[in-house]
């Protein structure tokens, strides 16, 4: 059986690897640092550097099938340029998915409102046609899993059973990264039928942040409102005090402005499509994590 490596062992990629492994899919992971905590499920494991050409080589030594992802991060373009460049002189790949971003398919070479990690995004999936290599998109909307919906969320919920975002009346539609993941998990087990394919991923509804703010009551058993916070206060008040760094600051403030704008109002079906199982809803979602919402 082909061997896969998962270049990047996040939230995404460590549950790729995991659903894999399960399918008893041979699994290479690449770590950016070695973590004795990590769960390998019995893959093999190496450590490395996107963004260094010889560990992304020495990494791909006896794969076929490859998946790219990175948490946020300013050197995104830099990692995916390397490995385009490392996969385009060896060759004989069958298959590199990409996990990008929702953004994109909205995005022109000369737009400005998104984020620099969606440019980043953007530019990647360029570099990775422009290579010619077998790629498979998948661009993912906003995480469930996301500090808006988790942390951000489990403050003022526990506080005052409020959702408190400056989303206004836009809708969205989240995607759980374990959806993600199985998506990423079925292509790589059989590229063939999904090599240039765009695939935009969505949850199963798109709603309003009172429709949103419904679920959270109905999956938590308590009242849970919408509280609509002025875009310029939040970003001001109280994203800081999620402590991220300030590209993926950045990244999450612009999130949140274009929520606002309604550029998070889109609607597929290609979870189903490619895995034969539909998307996770909100209110699924937060159910099997009422301990971490309520303490």
């Amino acid at each position: 059986m082909s061997l896969v490596l998962i270049a990047g062992l996040g939230d995404v990629g460590g549950a790729v690897l995991r659903d894999l492994r399960a399918a008893g899919v041979p699994v290479r992971g690449m770590l950016h640092r070695p973590n004795p905590d990590f769960d390998a499920a019995g893959a093999e494991l190496v450590v490395g550097d996107l963004t260094r050409p010889e560990t992304v080589a020495a990494a791909l030594d006896g794969v076929d099938t490859m998946l790219f992802t990175m948490p946020v991060s300013p050197d995104h373009l830099l990692a995916a340029a390397v490995v385009a460049s490392v996969v385009s002189d060896r060759g004989g790949l069958r298959a590199l998915v990409d996990i990008s971003q929702m953004t994109v398919s909205q995005m022109t070479p000369t737009s400005v409102g998104e984020s620099d990690q969606q440019r980043l995004h953007y530019l990647a999936e360029r570099v990775f046609d422009w290579a010619g290599l077998p790629a498979v998109h998948l661009r993912p909307t906003a995480f469930l899993d996301n500090p808006l919906y988790t942390t951000l969320a489990r403050a003022s919920i526990r506080a005052r059973g409020t959702l408190e975002l400056p989303f206004g009346a836009g809708h969205t539609s989240p995607i759980a990264v374990t959806d993600v993941a199985r998506v990423a998990a079925t292509v790589l087990r059989d590229p063939a039928p999904h090599v240039g394919h765009v695939y935009e991923l969505t949850g199963p509804h798109s709603v309003d942040m009172h429709e949103a703010a419904a679920e959270y009551s109905l999956a938590l058993g308590r009242e849970v409102s919408y509280v609509d916070v002025p875009l310029d206060r939040w970003v001001r008040e109280v994203l800081p005090k999620a402590g991220l760094p300030p590209h993926t600051e950045q990244h999450v403030a612009t999130m949140a402005r274009l929520h606002r704008e309604n550029r998070y109002d889109r609607l597929t079906h290609d979870v189903e499509k490619v895995t034969g199982t539909p998307a996770m809803s909100i209110e699924s979602y937060v159910t099997a994590r009422r301990d971490f919402f309520l303490g």
